[in-house]
């Protein structure tokens, strides 16, 4: 056989027709045999080298030859064979390509036959309504065209062409599986843009029309299946299943929650299957529904539903999984703030019965588990039913803080009246342990004669508030924070925390709201003024004592001092005493006004002069009358006095200044003035009127002297009026008189000079006063 080379050569064409082999083999046996002639030369050479000379000149010229034809042929392999091998190497590569691409024209003859098939199939399975086998050979026939589209020598029209028919039949699927579900799954609803209402969610209707293929038969039947399990294949299940969840949720699930008087009515009728509409219960008028009223109706939706429709497995997962993780969450959210919000209960008593919702909520997740619509522990939902305290706590404090704002932005002038016997009624709190210790040590010490008891004890009244008047508003706002307080009792201790601050929060709100809330009615109001101050002062005095009462019946830390309101009393006190002080200057202001129109009491004898002045003195008492009704009944006794003595002092002093400053004082102006005078004098008593009862307001009439820091200095200047200068001598009585009490010696001169005339009697007077 002849070797590869040769083979190579000869299909080329253009080796000579002598083998080359053949012509190697002479070559090689002409080779031996001129070895074998060297060899024997050689040794005729060394053993009888003159016969033989001859012989070998004849050998190398063959040997000569011999080396000559090698040459030529190693010339001829180097130049002829191997140029002959490069092109053979070109024709057989010409000749794979040539073969792969039948290849890939194959190849791709079978993608197109494998299209063809799976149209074909998918065609047959949809007429049949094989909705499983129909989805499987469009995914088939499409893994073709992905194929196609994978080599680059395919025509693109071709792939344009087959992408467009694969289009036009998935939508044809998807069209008849839609069909298929809108037949299965049939929604009534009304059209309406807004929120629903009670007529028109009466009208919302679910109708699972797919008979069982057996009246037997508890499990969706098979067409269900396959519309399902195709609609996963073509990835349109999700789709459908979550405009289904919301129209669920919008129309069935949360209107059980948010009216309590619907119910589910479950029925089934021949031909149509299994029907869900909702009822109005009659003589329901609840609010808000409870609990255990929504999760048993939510129940019999979603049991009707799994066992009709969602107890399907695709792809290893249920569809009730899918449906409950599409609307758990906002479904969820919707049942807590919408019912479970409202089951909170508003008194601490109350939170042992809600271990029956949390039960309930429990069994109800374990439904749901059990039908596959929850996965894992425990959700969102059993979380806040077990966070009742918390929930509580919040929910308490929210409340009471609504309530505290309601009552500090009503009006104030309705008011209650607080006597040294008003008590705060606080609720009952239980004996500490401290104190049912001494009160049993306490016969032990009586025994052996021990007592620390003061024998001077203070009065009974010592630490009590005076008479006067607050808002009720106030009044109830104590109840409220004194309730809160009760309600941490016996809390754990972060709701009896959450308790307490919020009660710190309602004086803290009443001391920021109230002053900017009433701001224009205290500065124009007096009476409204009065019991602000009153109203800060009441409630300083329980701030004392009010964490004293509640401290050692809270948890800790707050029964080891933090309990407190102490740090709260005196700005109370200052926000009392700015707001009672503002008014009485703007009274004060008031009171300076109306004296600034008396022409500053000079020329008197003409008319016009002395009417304006009367007219100013008659304005100045009218306005302090009024404010003494107005602050009657309403101030404490010593806070009215005082208030209604600055007033009138102010004016008194007023008008002393505007006497002591004139030059000239003829006797017609020294009646006019003395008669002014004596009107204040007269009428001023009279606006201390602090009680109801007439006959109990003259003790306080009596006693203006001390609430009227000028009086005796003003009845001093009303005397001198009308004295002589000797009876002015004689009070002043070498500066021991009650005139040297109230004057100093310059203003005695000065008022000397202005009733009296230069005289030697005015002269030697005035050298007595000094």
């Amino acid at each position: 056989m002849s070797s590869f080379v040769t083979e190579v050569l000869a299909s080329s064409g253009k080796l000579e027709k002598e083998d080359l082999s053949s012509k190697i083999s002479r070559m090689s046996r002409k080779i031996e045999d001129t070895k074998e002639e060297v060899c024997g030369m050689i040794n005729k050479r060394y053993s009888d080298f003159l016969p033989s000379l001859q012989g070998s000149e004849d050998l190398m010229v063959q040997v000569d030859e011999v080396s000559k034809e090698m040459d030529t042929l190693k010339n001829f392999i180097e130049t002829e064979v191997q140029l002959n091998i490069h092109v053979a190497v070109a024709e057989y590569t010409k000749l794979k390509q040539q073969l792969e691409k039948n290849t890939i024209i194959i190849t791709m003859l079978g993608h197109l036959k494998d299209f063809n098939n799976a149209m074909e199939e998918f065609n047959k399975a949809l007429q049949e309504k094989k909705y499983v086998d129909a989805a499987n050979q469009l995914e088939r026939a499409r893994a073709s065209v992905e194929s196609l589209k994978g080599w680059k020598a395919t025509q693109l029209p071709l792939i344009s062409a087959l992408s467009s028919e694969l289009t036009v039949q998935r939508e044809n699927l998807i069209y008849h599986l839609g069909d298929e579900w809108k037949r299965l799954v049939v929604w009534k609803l009304p059209s309406l843009k807004g929120p629903a209402d009670m007529d028109s969610l009466l009208k919302v209707e679910l109708c699972l029309c797919h008979p069982s293929e057996k009246d037997s038969e508890p499990e969706p039947p098979a067409v269900l299946c396959g519309v399902l399990q195709a609609l996963a294949i073509q990835g349109d299940l999700q789709h459908k299943i979550k405009l289904f969840s919301q129209v669920l949720l919008k129309n069935l699930l949360k209107p059980l929650v948010l009216h309590p008087s619907l119910s589910v009515l479950v029925s089934e009728q021949q031909g149509k299957g299994i029907i869900l509409t909702f009822q109005q219960l009659k003589g329901s008028h609840e609010e808000r529904a409870t609990p255990s009223q929504v999760y048993s109706k939510v129940l019999l939706v979603l049991k009707t539903l799994h066992s009709n429709l969602l107890d399907v497995t695709i792809d290893d997962k249920k569809l009730s999984t899918i449906l409950g993780d599409l609307i758990w969450e906002e479904f969820s959210r919707c049942i807590i703030h919408e019912c479970l919000l409202y089951s909170i209960p508003t008194n601490s008593s109350q939170l042992e019965k809600y271990n029956t919702v949390i039960k309930e909520t429990q069994e109800f997740e374990k439904a749901l588990k059990e039908m596959d619509f929850l996965q894992g522990e425990s959700t969102d939902l059993l979380k806040y039913a077990l966070d009742v305290n918390c929930h509580f706590a919040s929910k308490k404090c929210k409340d009471v803080i609504v309530a505290a704002r309601k009552l500090m932005t009503s009006e104030m002038h309705n008011t209650v009246k607080i006597t040294p016997e008003s008590k705060l009624r606080l609720p009952k709190l239980p004996v500490p342990d401290s104190l049912t210790r001494v009160k049993q040590e306490a016969p032990s010490e009586q025994a052996a004669g021990a007592t620390m008891e003061n024998a001077n004890q203070l009065s009974a009244w010592s630490m009590c508030l005076p008479p006067c008047r607050i808002s009720e508003s106030v009044q109830q706002l104590m109840e409220l924070a004194l309730n809160t307080l009760g309600e941490a009792i016996g809390s754990s201790a972060q709701c009896a925390s959450q308790l307490f601050f919020t009660v710190r929060n309602i004086f803290q709100l009443f001391y920021d709201v109230v002053p900017t809330y009433h701001k224009e009615n205290l500065l124009k109001f007096p009476h409204l003024a009065a019991i602000q101050h009153n109203n800060c002062m009441y409630l300083a005095h329980h701030l004392l004592t009010l964490g004293h009462h509640f401290r050692p019946h809270l948890p800790q830390p707050l029964s080891q001092g933090v309990a407190t309101f102490v740090d709260m009393v005196p700005a109370f006190r200052k926000l009392g005493a700015q707001c009672f002080l503002t008014q009485l200057n703007i009274q004060r202001a008031e009171l300076l006004e109306r004296l600034s129109t008396a022409q500053n009491f000079c020329n008197l004898d003409d008319a016009d002069n002395y009417t304006a002045a009367s007219k100013a003195v008659r304005q100045v008492i009218h306005q302090l009358k009024q404010l003494g009704t107005v602050w009657r009944d309403v101030l404490p006794v010593s806070i009215y006095c005082k208030a209604m003595g600055n007033l009138l002092n102010t004016a008194i002093m007023e008008m002393i200044a505007k006497i002591m400053m004139l030059e000239d004082i003829s006797s017609e102006d020294g009646e006019h003035l003395h008669t002014l005078c004596q009107t204040v004098i007269e009428e001023g008593p009279l606006v201390f009127v602090p009680l109801t009862h007439e006959d109990q307001n003259k003790k306080y009439q009596e006693e203006v002297p001390l609430y009227v820091k000028k009086w005796s200095t003003f009845k001093e200047l009303v005397i001198l009026l009308r004295a002589n200068l000797q009876e002015i001598v004689d009070r002043w009585a070498d500066s021991k008189g009650p005139l040297a009490l109230e004057f100093t010696s310059t203003e005695v001169k000065s008022l000397i000079r202005a009733l009296f005339q230069n005289t030697e009697r005015r002269a030697l007077a005035m050298t007595k006063i000094k």
